[in-house]
């Protein structure tokens, strides 16, 4: 298998990330608690790595809002829109 297919098998083995990735295509910019929100019982901690990690693979964008109180929003960036494209693809087998 070509290296950097299996860095992003990898990088979607890993327990939330497709539902993150979801949750970031349905809603837009998300925050951290808007994330809870949807996915209910992840961890907090979890969370939290898995948003590092898809902002570290260059999925998701971390954007901090000048604002008072000053919030973080995460993006999904053009690569983690064509991931999205997976999920769907997932979401049509699960269908048929």
């Amino acid at each position: 298998m070509p290296e950097e297919v299996r860095r992003v098998a990898d990088l979607l083995e890993r327990r939330w990330l497709l539902s993150v990735l979801w949750a970031s295509a349905e809603a837009g910019a998300v925050r951290f608690n808007e994330f809870r929100q949807v996915l209910g019982p992840v961890p907090p901690r979890t969370l939290a790595q898995r948003l590092v990690e898809l902002e570290e693979a260059g999925m998701l964008a971390r954007v901090v809002v000048d604002a008072r109180p000053p919030r973080v929003e995460y993006r999904l960036t053009e690569a983690g829109r064509r991931l999205t494209a997976v999920v769907e693809a997932l979401r049509s087998v699960a269908n048929a």
